[in-house]
Protein backbone atom coordinates (compact mmCIF):
# COMPACT_ATOMS: atom_id res chain seq x y z
CA UNK A 1 0.00 0.00 0.00
CA UNK A 2 1.54 3.33 -0.72
CA UNK A 3 1.79 6.06 1.51
CA UNK A 4 0.88 9.65 0.51
CA UNK A 5 3.07 12.41 0.62
CA UNK A 6 2.19 15.59 2.85
CA UNK A 7 1.17 17.65 -0.71
CA UNK A 8 -1.18 14.79 -1.69
CA UNK A 9 -2.88 14.75 1.68
CA UNK A 10 -3.04 18.76 1.78
CA UNK A 11 -4.92 18.64 -1.58
CA UNK A 12 -7.50 15.61 -0.33
CA UNK A 13 -8.16 17.99 2.41
CA UNK A 14 -8.39 20.98 0.37
CA UNK A 15 -11.17 18.97 -1.87
CA UNK A 16 -13.03 17.49 1.30
CA UNK A 17 -13.82 20.50 3.63
CA UNK A 18 -17.02 21.81 3.64
CA UNK A 19 -17.39 24.88 2.76
CA UNK A 20 -19.27 25.56 5.98
CA UNK A 21 -16.02 25.74 8.16
CA UNK A 22 -15.04 28.88 6.28
CA UNK A 23 -16.55 32.21 6.24
CA UNK A 24 -15.66 32.80 2.78
CA UNK A 25 -12.98 34.16 0.35
CA UNK A 26 -13.62 37.87 1.01
CA UNK A 27 -13.50 40.20 3.27
CA UNK A 28 -16.61 41.18 3.43
CA UNK A 29 -17.23 37.48 4.52
CA UNK A 30 -15.73 37.49 7.08
CA UNK A 31 -17.20 40.56 7.95
CA UNK A 32 -20.43 38.98 7.56
CA UNK A 33 -20.47 36.12 9.48
CA UNK A 34 -18.38 38.55 11.96
CA UNK A 35 -21.87 40.71 12.85
CA UNK A 36 -23.69 37.39 12.50
CA UNK A 37 -21.61 35.73 15.95
CA UNK A 38 -21.25 38.84 17.73
CA UNK A 39 -25.38 39.30 17.69
CA UNK A 40 -25.83 35.98 19.18
CA UNK A 41 -23.14 36.85 21.58
CA UNK A 42 -20.36 34.93 20.58
CA UNK A 43 -16.64 36.40 20.22
CA UNK A 44 -15.14 36.01 17.24
CA UNK A 45 -11.22 35.24 16.14
CA UNK A 46 -10.52 35.98 12.61
CA UNK A 47 -7.75 34.27 10.81
CA UNK A 48 -8.17 36.15 7.21
CA UNK A 49 -5.52 34.52 4.53
CA UNK A 50 -5.30 35.73 0.56
CA UNK A 51 -5.08 33.63 -2.37
CA UNK A 52 -1.47 34.18 -2.04
CA UNK A 53 0.52 35.31 1.36
CA UNK A 54 1.69 38.69 -0.43
CA UNK A 55 -1.81 39.89 0.03
CA UNK A 56 -2.50 39.06 3.45
CA UNK A 57 -1.13 42.41 4.51
CA UNK A 58 -3.51 44.73 2.36
CA UNK A 59 -6.65 42.09 3.00
CA UNK A 60 -6.15 42.13 6.56
CA UNK A 61 -6.03 45.98 7.14
CA UNK A 62 -8.76 46.02 5.24
CA UNK A 63 -10.36 43.68 7.56
CA UNK A 64 -9.26 45.80 10.65
CA UNK A 65 -10.66 48.96 9.40
CA UNK A 66 -14.02 47.50 8.30
CA UNK A 67 -14.13 45.64 11.97
CA UNK A 68 -14.21 49.83 13.72
CA UNK A 69 -16.57 51.03 11.27
CA UNK A 70 -19.03 48.21 11.96
CA UNK A 71 -18.24 48.67 15.93
CA UNK A 72 -17.45 45.42 15.96
CA UNK A 73 -13.62 45.78 17.10
CA UNK A 74 -13.90 45.11 20.81
CA UNK A 75 -15.80 41.73 20.05
CA UNK A 76 -12.91 40.82 17.91
CA UNK A 77 -9.62 39.49 17.60
CA UNK A 78 -7.27 38.34 14.58
CA UNK A 79 -4.98 35.44 14.48
CA UNK A 80 -1.36 36.45 12.99
CA UNK A 81 0.23 33.58 11.46
CA UNK A 82 4.07 34.82 11.99
CA UNK A 83 4.94 32.00 9.66
CA UNK A 84 3.05 32.63 6.96
CA UNK A 85 3.71 36.76 7.19
CA UNK A 86 6.75 37.07 8.37
CA UNK A 87 8.31 39.11 11.52
CA UNK A 88 8.06 42.26 9.76
CA UNK A 89 4.33 42.12 8.37
CA UNK A 90 3.36 40.74 11.65
CA UNK A 91 4.37 43.59 13.96
CA UNK A 92 3.07 45.96 11.20
CA UNK A 93 -0.57 44.47 11.44
CA UNK A 94 0.14 43.94 15.45
CA UNK A 95 0.14 47.84 15.33
CA UNK A 96 -2.78 48.40 13.30
CA UNK A 97 -4.51 45.86 15.12
CA UNK A 98 -4.01 48.08 18.19
CA UNK A 99 -5.38 51.23 16.79
CA UNK A 100 -8.09 49.46 15.64
CA UNK A 101 -9.46 48.10 18.72
CA UNK A 102 -8.65 44.70 17.79
CA UNK A 103 -6.92 42.22 19.80
CA UNK A 104 -3.91 39.90 18.72
CA UNK A 105 -3.43 36.52 18.40
CA UNK A 106 0.27 35.03 17.56
CA UNK A 107 0.02 31.70 15.95
CA UNK A 108 3.28 29.91 15.26
CA UNK A 109 5.55 32.66 16.91
CA UNK A 110 9.08 33.13 16.30
CA UNK A 111 12.39 34.45 16.46
CA UNK A 112 12.08 38.51 15.39
CA UNK A 113 8.35 39.47 16.47
CA UNK A 114 10.11 40.57 19.60
CA UNK A 115 7.07 41.06 22.83
CA UNK A 116 4.14 42.53 21.96
CA UNK A 117 2.36 43.85 24.58
CA UNK A 118 -1.00 42.66 25.03
CA UNK A 119 -0.93 40.25 22.16
CA UNK A 120 -1.93 36.50 22.98
CA UNK A 121 -0.08 33.36 21.97
CA UNK A 122 -1.23 29.89 20.49
CA UNK A 123 -0.05 26.88 22.31
CA UNK A 124 -0.97 23.17 20.98
CA UNK A 125 -0.67 20.75 23.13
CA UNK A 126 1.07 19.01 20.39
CA UNK A 127 4.58 21.01 21.13
CA UNK A 128 6.88 18.61 23.01
CA UNK A 129 7.34 22.00 25.72
CA UNK A 130 4.20 22.60 25.44
CA UNK A 131 3.87 22.93 29.29
CA UNK A 132 6.72 24.89 30.03
CA UNK A 133 5.50 27.74 27.23
CA UNK A 134 2.25 27.89 29.06
CA UNK A 135 3.91 28.47 32.70
CA UNK A 136 6.42 31.04 30.69
CA UNK A 137 3.20 32.65 29.35
CA UNK A 138 0.82 32.06 31.81
CA UNK A 139 0.23 35.56 32.89
CA UNK A 140 -0.70 36.81 29.71
CA UNK A 141 -2.96 35.87 27.26
CA UNK A 142 -2.43 32.06 26.25
CA UNK A 143 -4.79 30.18 23.57
CA UNK A 144 -4.82 26.49 24.64
CA UNK A 145 -5.13 24.33 21.26
CA UNK A 146 -6.20 20.63 21.94
CA UNK A 147 -3.93 18.75 19.80
CA UNK A 148 -5.71 15.55 19.65
CA UNK A 149 -4.50 11.85 20.96
CA UNK A 150 -4.26 10.64 24.63
CA UNK A 151 -0.83 11.92 25.18
CA UNK A 152 -2.57 15.25 23.82
CA UNK A 153 -5.55 15.21 26.34
CA UNK A 154 -3.14 14.56 29.21
CA UNK A 155 -1.04 17.57 28.18
CA UNK A 156 -4.08 19.58 27.51
CA UNK A 157 -4.84 19.08 31.45
CA UNK A 158 -1.81 19.68 32.37
CA UNK A 159 -1.48 23.06 30.77
CA UNK A 160 -5.00 23.66 31.86
CA UNK A 161 -4.57 23.77 35.31
CA UNK A 162 -1.48 25.95 34.83
CA UNK A 163 -3.33 28.81 33.12
CA UNK A 164 -6.38 28.29 35.36
CA UNK A 165 -4.54 28.86 38.51
CA UNK A 166 -2.46 32.49 36.83
CA UNK A 167 -3.26 35.47 36.36
CA UNK A 168 -3.42 35.32 32.92
CA UNK A 169 -6.24 35.65 30.07
CA UNK A 170 -6.96 32.23 28.83
CA UNK A 171 -8.19 31.01 25.55
CA UNK A 172 -9.13 26.80 26.11
CA UNK A 173 -9.48 25.61 22.32
CA UNK A 174 -11.32 22.51 22.19
CA UNK A 175 -14.65 20.54 20.83
CA UNK A 176 -13.97 17.55 23.03
CA UNK A 177 -17.03 16.96 25.53
CA UNK A 178 -14.70 15.89 28.10
CA UNK A 179 -12.33 18.31 28.12
CA UNK A 180 -15.14 21.23 27.95
CA UNK A 181 -16.12 19.68 31.08
CA UNK A 182 -12.92 19.43 33.09
CA UNK A 183 -12.12 23.33 32.07
CA UNK A 184 -15.30 24.28 32.82
CA UNK A 185 -14.69 22.19 36.72
CA UNK A 186 -10.80 23.50 36.43
CA UNK A 187 -12.64 27.29 36.40
CA UNK A 188 -14.95 27.04 39.56
CA UNK A 189 -12.38 25.14 41.16
CA UNK A 190 -10.09 27.97 40.93
CA UNK A 191 -12.70 30.63 41.15
CA UNK A 192 -12.15 32.41 38.48
CA UNK A 193 -14.95 34.78 37.03
CA UNK A 194 -16.72 34.08 33.53
CA UNK A 195 -15.15 37.17 32.21
CA UNK A 196 -11.35 36.15 32.71
CA UNK A 197 -11.17 33.36 30.55
CA UNK A 198 -13.23 31.65 27.24
CA UNK A 199 -13.83 28.88 25.22
CA UNK A 200 -12.51 28.96 22.08
CA UNK A 201 -14.20 26.90 18.79
CA UNK A 202 -14.05 26.34 15.28
CA UNK A 203 -16.93 27.72 13.10
CA UNK A 204 -19.47 25.81 12.05
CA UNK A 205 -18.25 23.15 14.64
CA UNK A 206 -20.57 22.24 17.44
CA UNK A 207 -22.59 25.16 17.41
CA UNK A 208 -25.45 23.51 19.70
CA UNK A 209 -22.41 23.49 22.46
CA UNK A 210 -21.41 26.80 21.54
CA UNK A 211 -25.19 28.24 21.84
CA UNK A 212 -25.50 26.09 25.39
CA UNK A 213 -22.61 27.77 26.60
CA UNK A 214 -23.61 31.30 26.26
CA UNK A 215 -26.54 30.50 27.78
CA UNK A 216 -24.98 29.28 30.47
CA UNK A 217 -23.25 32.53 30.82
CA UNK A 218 -19.86 31.37 29.49
CA UNK A 219 -17.55 33.56 26.81
CA UNK A 220 -17.19 31.96 23.60
CA UNK A 221 -15.48 32.72 20.73
CA UNK A 222 -15.75 31.52 17.29
CA UNK A 223 -12.22 30.83 15.37
CA UNK A 224 -13.54 32.11 11.59
CA UNK A 225 -11.00 31.25 8.67
CA UNK A 226 -11.70 33.43 5.74
CA UNK A 227 -10.21 34.19 2.77
CA UNK A 228 -9.53 32.23 -0.83
CA UNK A 229 -6.26 30.80 0.94
CA UNK A 230 -8.54 29.71 3.93
CA UNK A 231 -9.52 25.93 2.68
CA UNK A 232 -5.73 25.64 2.52
CA UNK A 233 -4.73 26.88 6.14
CA UNK A 234 -7.15 24.69 7.54
CA UNK A 235 -5.99 21.73 5.77
CA UNK A 236 -2.62 22.07 6.98
CA UNK A 237 -3.83 22.19 10.42
CA UNK A 238 -5.88 19.35 9.66
CA UNK A 239 -2.70 17.59 8.59
CA UNK A 240 -0.71 18.54 12.22
CA UNK A 241 1.20 21.30 10.47
CA UNK A 242 0.77 24.98 11.83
Amino acid sequence: MRVRTRPEVHRLLVRSLPARFVAGPRVDDALRVAGELIATGRRVSLEHAAADPDGDEAELTALLGRLTAAGWAAGCDVVLAVGRLGAARTRSLAAVAADAGVGVVLAGAGEGVGELPGATVVVSTREPDAERRCRALAAGGVRLADGGGSAGRLAFVRCLNVLMAAPGRPGIATTDPRLIAITGERAAWHDRAPESWEHVMPYGVRTDEQQRLVAAGHRVRVAVPSGAGALGVVARRLGGRA
